[in-house]
């Protein structure tokens, strides 16, 4: 794979970054690819390993040295087969995946990791530039019909596979459109909808039907479903977001993150004429001229972060419970896994405070509005196990408090407990782990059965569970089956292997913080 020797002496290129000072002034993407001719360079560097952890990294076992070898032999059109093979939106995990399989590349041991997500990205432009993306329409019916709930990207991954095994799928989303937090929880500047667009484009043209603004539960009952449609799929994600148990909590001015991101996306989709909701008369939430605090360290702050920026935020601070990084590795991720916190971010490159080691203990406010937030230094390795430092409390000044520290679990009201679906212990859609929820002819996949956690997971959790809704509905088997992918969904039973790990993305299971996009590493 790839050229010999050559991670001995190329260096690694990441993507070109746009100049921080300039792409706040903007929502366009913050950043390009690299020409053609180093990004066949950096293919070459993928090194032969004789086990490429790559694989085991990454929730969806892509091809990774494979397509990194045909990008290093300008072979892109045999590169993009050889993506899709196993994931359906390689675009996707290109812009916003953190790349586990990078943490997981055996040159991080003692250097930087191939480029692996940047080709990715370059691989599918590419494809879609020459034409080679095009629809698909499966070459018979099967004449079962399935209603797919949520179309983020497990419910687009499990759409698009059993679209293909011939039964006819329709999709639902109480949104005004698809994607999830794709489209309403990450930046244009990280991930242009336009991406969204263009896939989903396809997937219609394939004989998928989409059905917005609909609320499956309210708009319609679960019976309604049920009698319409031979299997339902449940994929609402995890969007019960954690909260702070203070003293003023119940002050205006503090809010979920996503609360924000959602209006701050749909603002800047009714700039460029795309369908969007205003918020409700006095209801809009906004960083323009504010004090901002961000409480918590991981993307979704981040994202806040970036969009306070844009807004011109007259200050931004985030809080984050981790202790600040050693210079040289942090102990907390050993190689291979991923790390939960990088020295800086897409969004610190563009201004803004990181206080760490830090822990909210309340709110103080004038009136009904928040005006100061306390804190406290604490030690520890993780928000689980904190120790506060005595006589290391501070006051900060605040106009807006975002609270972006995790997801508690899928909303229950509505179609779950019409349903009368069992939970697991964290509450989330009890599986099994075979996809099959309490109720016969229902399923869950993606973070209502598993929890908040990455695009990439996402996607391979819809891919698994097409497996098993296809196999109940008396479909043919796919290939995947053939190749014996999905040993562990089918038996319901862990058998702990590293192939079961795997296949149940269980090996990368991040917490409540994770980055995502280009900007984790310096690359």
């Amino acid at each position: 794979m790839g050229e010999l020797g050559a991670f001995l002496t190329i260096h690694r290129v990441g993507f070109d970054k746009r100049d921080p000072r300039r792409r706040v002034r903007d929502y366009d993407r913050y950043f390009d690819l690299q020409p053609e001719a180093e990004l066949r360079r950096q293919g070459a560097r993928c090194m032969d390993c004789g086990v490429p952890f790559c694989h085991e990294g990454c929730p969806l076992g892509n091809l990774i040295p494979d397509w990194n070898d045909l990008v290093y032999r300008d072979k892109w059109r045999d590169a993009i087969d050889q993506l899709h093979a196993t994931n359906n939106f390689p675009e996707f995990t290109g812009l916003i995946c953190p790349a586990p399989c990078e943490s997981a590349c055996v040159l991080a041991i003692n250097d930087d990791p191939v480029a692996i997500e940047q080709i990715e990205l370059a691989i599918v432009e590419r494809a879609y530039a020459e034409g080679w993306i095009v629809p698909h329409r499966p070459e018979r019916r099967s004449g079962r019909t399935v209603a797919v709930v949520g179309a983020g990207p497990a419910g687009l991954a499990v759409a698009a596979e059993l679209n293909q095994c011939g039964h006819a799928v329709t999709v639902f989303e109480r949104d005004e459109g698809p994607g999830g937090l794709l489209r309403f929880g990450v930046p244009d500047a990280k991930l242009e909808k336009s991406v969204i667009d263009r896939r989903v484009a396809i997937l219609e043209q394939e004989g998928i039907e989409f059905v917005y603004d609909t609320d499956v539960g309210r708009d319609i009952t679960a019976p309604e479903l049920d009698e319409r449609f031979d299997a339902v799929v449940i994929s609402i994600g995890s969007r019960v977001s954690r909260d702070l148990d203070v003293p003023g909590r119940q002050l205006d001015g503090i809010h979920p993150a996503m609360q924000y991101l959602y209006q701050r996306n749909r603002w800047v989709a009714a700039q460029q004429g795309r369908p969007s909701r205003a918020p409700e008369p006095g209801g809009e939430i906004t960083a323009h001229g504010k004090k901002v605090i961000v409480i918590g360290g991981g993307d979704t702050g981040m994202d806040c972060i970036s969009n306070s920026h844009r807004e011109q935020a007259r200050s931004v601070v985030m809080l984050d419970v981790y202790t600040q990084l050693p210079e040289h590795g942090d102990p907390r991720a050993p190689w291979p896994l991923p790390p939960k916190r990088t020295a800086t971010t897409y969004a610190l490159d563009e201004g803004g405070k990181r206080r760490w080691g830090t822990e909210v203990t309340g709110f103080g406010g004038k009136g009904r509005m928040v005006s100061h937030v306390y804190a406290r230094q604490v030690t520890g390795s993780s928000s689980r196990d904190l120790t506060p430092v005595p006589g290391s409390e501070f006051v900060l000044e605040a106009d807006l408090v975002l609270l972006a520290i995790g997801f508690e679990h899928p909303e229950h009201e509505g179609l779950v407990e019409q349903l009368g679906l069992e939970l697991d212990d964290r509450k989330n859609i009890s599986t099994r782990m075979t996809y099959r929820t309490s109720m016969g002819r229902v399923y869950a996949c993606g973070d209502a059965r598993i929890g908040q956690s990455l695009v990439v997971t996402a996607i391979a959790e819809g891919r698994k569970c097409a497996r098993i809704v296809n196999a109940d509905l008396g479909g043919s088997p796919m290939d995947a089956d053939r190749e014996r992918l999905a040993v562990g969904a089918w038996s319901g039973e862990a058998d702990r292997t590293l192939r079961h790990e795997a296949e149940a993305a269980g090996t990368v299971r991040p917490g409540e913080e994770f980055f995502t996009g280009p900007a984790t590493r310096d690359r």
